[in-house]
């Protein structure tokens, strides 16, 4: 009978710590991290090793704090968006939930404190950033897709800032905070119906599709044409263009299309999680622009 208690316990605490895990959304966890690891790696050699890979923990820690509590303020639009998640799906509580994302956030913040002030400062402004994106912008029109732009940009000023230098990190960061504006949007146009239902103003809500549609076009080519301005400096060797034209740019010229043919959720849902993989792929032809 105590085996067969503990076993039962054992499955509940499994099962709760499987869905704090997913509350966190692991992939972007580890593409936040990636992200600030290559903002101190793309300004030169590493000569601070440590603090990159302090600032890039600290990282991966607020992005999973911001992620929970995303879920905490988002559980009436998830039950009708996203009910499998483990919040409207009931796995975990709401109280657990928003003691996870506040420990993740206060965890990130403290980690930043063994890099340097400046990394600490932006530790905090991104914790708060994002904390206020839950609570506040995301309903809104477009504050809420630049904050999140903003953040993501961040990550490579971080890695910059942990190595004590910033010029390219400053600029790839840029490449970031519009392909996550243009992700963003994308995303909102997926989950216009649990949006509308409570009350939210996102661009498509307040807009319309086709004016949001073309807003995330823009922001799209505005990503193609930055990726190409270090055609005309040394910044990256040829292995950057190699990857990043036909891996990102490319690329985006087909989700732009599939976009307009095909507007409806099941394609937003496809183009949102296509953007989120192609990451990757933009954080691989920044690291072999350097590399090679």
């Amino acid at each position: 009978m105590l085996f067969h208690r503990v076993d039962i316990i054992f499955k509940v605490m499994k099962t709760k710590l499987k869905a704090l895990l997913q509350l966190t959304r692991p992939v972007n966890v580890l593409i936040g991290g990636l992200s600030i690891f290559l903002g101190g790696f793309v300004t030169g050699h590493i000569d601070a090793l440590w603090p990159l890979m302090l600032a890039a923990v600290s990282g991966m820690l607020i992005t999973g704090g911001a992620n929970a509590i995303n879920d905490v303020f988002d559980l009436e639009i998830d039950r009708i968006n996203k009910p499998q998640r483990p919040l409207p799906s009931g796995r975990i509580s709401l109280r657990m939930a928003r003691f996870w994302a506040l420990g993740l956030f206060a965890a990130g913040v403290f980690v930043a404190v063994w890099v340097n002030t400046a990394a600490l400062l932006i530790a905090s402004l991104s914790a708060g950033l994002l904390y206020l994106y839950s609570a506040r912008l995301k309903p809104t029109a477009f504050w809420g897709n630049l904050t999140v732009g903003f953040v993501s940009g961040l990550a490579f000023v971080y890695g910059g800032v942990a190595v004590g230098r910033l010029k390219i990190a400053i600029v790839v960061g840029g490449f970031a905070c519009l392909y996550h504006i243009a992700r963003e949007i994308i995303k909102d146009l997926e989950d216009v119906e649990g949006d509308r239902d409570q009350g939210g103003q996102t661009l498509p809500i307040r807009y319309g599709f086709k004016p949001a549609m073309s807003i995330a076009t823009a922001a799209m080519a505005a990503v193609i044409a930055a990726t190409l301005l270090p055609l005309c400096t040394d910044w990256f060797g040829r292995a950057y263009y190699y990857i990043v034209i036909p891996g990102v740019d490319l690329f985006l010229v087909g989700i732009a299309a599939a976009m307009w043919m095909k507007p409806e959720r099941a394609r937003f849902h496809l183009l949102s999680t296509l953007m989120k993989a192609d990451m990757l792929v933009g954080l691989l032809a920044v690291y072999c622009g350097r590399l090679l």
